[in-house]
């Protein structure tokens, strides 16, 4: 082998011993052997092995239709029950990720990762699910991914010190800091282990020494959006249609290579922590948003790179087998890595000049001297002008003539006896074209090899019918396809001189592939570059097309004229805008309005611009501050959804809990419609339980509710602040009727629509007795509430001095104003300070 002793570096997998199990069935069964196994809901399922694929140009839109990331799973037992390790491995990127975590009995963070992973299988030990004794772990992966492939495999495999052993053999250097990271990550090494020994189980190949990039992930880098937050807010999913582009993915994935979209994808689903790093994109976004020639430069250059990341994981991999297909898949591969080495100058070249911090450190990584080694290596063996070109007839001739003449005699007699018979072929149609006076031209395809192609009528033809030599004849339209069998075997000659070239080939290129490995690892740096200048691009693209603005980071949630990026493009206009501020000493909102005023609409724009501005995305609004959020919870109710049951009640109580274990000083929490799926009154009790709890947090909260008894929650807790939707009411042009008419525009203070239910009864049929008695009960009921919550005097001042005090601290701690500004300022907050004290002597209620 090229790469060394396959040996040496994973041990032969013919005694691999797989356990399958079936998530819908229960299913169990041993499968020992060189057949590939996993689990479906039909037990045990053929793999085909991925050695054969090359990299393919293909849109950035479509580059999650498949599924190619397996991921092991083991957790601790006994008094370790709830530490959990996870290993994961895509098969289109030489790329391991580890991460090992406690977690509660929800499992919640397990469920998150695996979500946002997507994986095409996943692994666990076959104690997991021991008849009678299957772990809550696996009962829950299992109904969370009905789609995906279980496949249960010996707990032996789940060896950590073996995991040590292949992480020390097949890490790149470049990576080998991840030693000191994971050595006592017991579980995340077991996993490890039990993954690459399965890999090389269903690829039929091993990797080469030194040839992984390995990772730890430890999940305090990232802010954390639970699987549910994710779906509610339709960060890459559209709830009501998967293939439509309605989400903030959407919104923003203007990207142009498949690695770019990758890394735009996970970045949603996993926005940073770091104020600094963010900053350093938000940087480079708008410096490509200032400087015209540097956007469109790099833009050129980033749209021209193939699947870098696809690329590296083929040329790393060693086949057991050296099959035509291997063969071939080589071949391309070392054309695709010629024509991306051919892409770092013009890369630098569009970099060169620039000025952010970050676009310098990706200039002086393209300098590395790696790069132009390697092209110097390929060019001594491939022609000049061999590139990557679309087309598979155009394809396969630059594989066949890759290799420059001279190197190998045997390889330029079959490559002109290969030429020999495609000009025989072709000489042949031309004959049979005269000879029947038919417009015969020579056509190829990958499934039928040369073939007979014809633009003609029907009724040109003898007996409407093509000559009886002809075979395999389909008609779409005016187009025949056709061949014959003396044109058969000449394809068979063609596809053996094709066999001869590309073993001869192949051999050479193997020998060239052992001497460029040893640098072929700065192409993990050139991936990464490439996927981050691509999504940077992205952001800056989503700019222009929409009045975004970058988000400034403090301690403060403040959007100025903020709206709803996916609404904009879906509605293709810019929808209403309003403001939300929040504060450590405002943190908690409470949102009242009618059904359909915008409340779910206003509170998931909100999460989805603190995700925006978190992966160094601008955002839509005038002006925007952030507090960073280490988590991002939401519950979202559905303002149209009329019937409510049992189940939906389950539901809501799961996610409240959810959010009540979870939360912290530093959440961004969002609740919509808490307490529906029950009574008035124990949702009502519900709601104000789960706001008494969450008050006494730090987090951002806000809170839209139809109860309006919630909103007099304000008068014991200074930090809670009560807006609404403002509707207005228009008369019929009979002038009998009135209607609601919505203005999406947030006000303070709660909403005066205090009997929408009445309103919507009054345009309905029921008889005008009824709704007169409901009014009045309802007047009887209301005055009741409302003599229990007035504010006293005191209360009313405690609050007037807390909000003082806040806006202080936050002026002490954030203010850019000049003395005379501020002094300005400091008079005003002093009047309305005063104005909100009540005045002794007066009548208190009427203040």
């Amino acid at each position: 082998s090229y790469f060394g002793d396959k040996s040496s570096c994973v041990e032969n997998a013919t005694t691999l011993n797989l356990t399958s199990s079936s998530s819908v069935r229960g299913l169990n069964s041993t499968c020992i052997g060189k057949t590939p196994l996993s689990s479906g809901r039909s037990g045990c399922r053929s793999h085909t092995p991925l050695m054969g694929y090359s990299v393919t140009s293909s849109s950035a839109v479509s580059a999650h239709s498949v599924a190619s990331v397996i991921v092991a799973v083991v957790e601790g037992r006994g008094l370790a029950r709830g530490e959990v390790g996870m290993a994961s491995i895509d098969l289109k990127n030489p790329e391991m990720i580890l991460s090992q975590f406690a977690d509660n009995t929800t499992y919640t963070k397990v469920i998150t990762k695996l979500k946002i992973l997507t994986p095409l299988e996943i692994i666990m030990s076959n104690t997991a699910c021991d008849a009678g004794n299957t772990t809550k772990l696996f009962s829950l992966i299992t109904e969370h991914f009905k789609n995906v492939t279980f496949t249960t495999v010996q707990r032996k495999y789940f060896n950590e010190t073996k995991g040590l052993e292949y992480i020390e053999q097949l890490c790149a250097s470049e990576f080998s800091t991840v030693f000191m990271e994971v050595q006592s990550k017991y579980y995340c090494l077991a996993a490890a282990a039990a993954l690459l020994k399965y890999v090389e189980f269903i690829q039929n190949a091993v990797y080469a020494p030194k040839s992984l990039k390995v990772r730890f992930q430890g999940s305090e880098k990232t802010a954390m959006i639970d699987a549910s937050s994710a779906q509610n807010l339709e960060l890459v999913i559209n709830n009501r249609d998967s293939r439509n582009g309605h989400t903030l993915l959407g919104v923003l994935n203007y990207t142009k290579t498949p690695g770019g979209s990758r890394r735009l994808r996970s970045n949603i689903l996993e926005p940073l922590v770091d104020a600094e790093t963010i900053n350093t994109r938000l940087d480079c976004v708008q410096e490509l948003l200032q400087d015209e020639e540097l956007f469109f430069g790099l833009q050129a250059v980033i749209s021209k790179f193939l699947d870098t990341e696809q690329l590296l994981s083929v040329l790393v991999q060693i086949p057991k087998q050296d099959t035509v297909k291997t063969a071939e898949s080589k071949i391309t591969n070392l054309i695709y890595l010629k024509h991306t080495l051919e892409l770092v100058e013009p890369l630098k070249a569009a970099l060169r000049g620039c000025n952010t911090q970050l676009l310098k450190a990706y200039y002086n990584s393209l300098e590395d001297t790696r790069f132009g080694i390697i092209l110097e290596k390929i060019t001594t063996v491939i022609n000049d002008d061999t590139r990557y070109t679309k087309g598979c007839l155009s394809m396969r001739t630059q594989k066949c003539y890759a290799v420059k003449p001279d190197i190998s005699e045997f390889l330029d007699i079959a490559r002109r006896t290969y030429t020999e018979i495609v000009d025989d072929i072709a000489g042949m149609i031309t004959q049979l074209a005269e000879k029947y006076s038919l417009p015969m031209k020579t056509s190829f395809s990958s499934a039928r090899g040369f073939f007979i192609q014809m633009n003609a009528d029907c009724s040109t033809l003898p007996n409407g019918q093509l000559p009886s030599e002809f075979t395999k004849i389909t008609r779409m339209k005016n187009t025949y396809s056709f061949t014959s069998a003396d044109l058969i075997k000449m394809n068979e000659r063609c596809q053996e001189s094709l066999r001869e070239i590309y073993h001869m080939t192949y051999l050479i290129v193997c020998k060239l592939l052992n001497e460029i490995y040893e640098h072929i690892h700065c192409l993990y740096k050139l991936s990464d570059i490439v996927s981050m200048l691509d999504m940077l691009l992205s952001f800056a693209h989503a700019c222009t097309l929409s009045d975004y603005v970058r988000p400034e980071f403090t301690d403060t949630l403040a959007i100025k004229q903020g709206w709803h990026p996916i609404l904009e493009k879906i509605a293709m206009e810019k929808p209403v805008s309003n403001n939300t501020y929040l504060t450590e000493g405002n943190n908690f909102v409470i949102i009242t309005g009618p059904n359909m005023s915008g409340k779910s609409t206003y509170l998931k724009q909100i999460a989805l611009c603190q995700i925006m501005a978190q992966i160094g995305s601008y955002v839509p609004a005038e002006y925007c501050s952030f507090r960073i959020a280490e988590q991002i919870f939401t519950r979202i109710g559905m303002d149209d959804d009329i019937e409510t049951n049992a189940s939906t009640f389950m539901k809501e109580m799961k996610e409240i809990t959810y959010i009540i274990q979870n939360a912290n000083d530093k959440s961004l929490i969002i609740v919509d419609e808490l307490g529906r799926g029950t009574s008035a009154e124990e949702g009502i009790g519900i709601c104000y339980a789960a706001c008494e709890y969450l008050l006494n947090l730090k987090a951002f909260t806000l809170f839209a509710t139809h109860f309006l008894e919630l909103c007099h929650i304000d008068a014991l807790h200074p930090n809670v602040e009560n807006y609404h939707f403002e509707v207005q009411h228009v008369r019929s042009s009979a002038g009998n009727k009135e209607k609601i008419a919505y203005t999406y525009t947030l006000s303070k203070g709660y909403t005066e629509e205090k009997n929408y239910g009445l309103k919507a009864a009054e345009v309905s049929s029921l008889p005008s007795s009824i709704i007169l008695d409901a009014k009045e009960i309802t007047k009887h009921i209301a005055k009741q509430i409302l003599h229990r919550q007035k504010s006293t005097p005191e209360m009313m001042k405690q609050r007037a001095a807390y909000q003082l005090a806040m806006r202080l601290v936050q002026t002490a701690r954030n203010s850019r104003l000049d003395p005379d500004s501020l002094r300005v300022y400091l008079k005003a907050l002093k009047k309305k300070y005063e104005a909100s004290c009540p005045t002794p002597g007066k009548n208190y209620e009427q203040h």
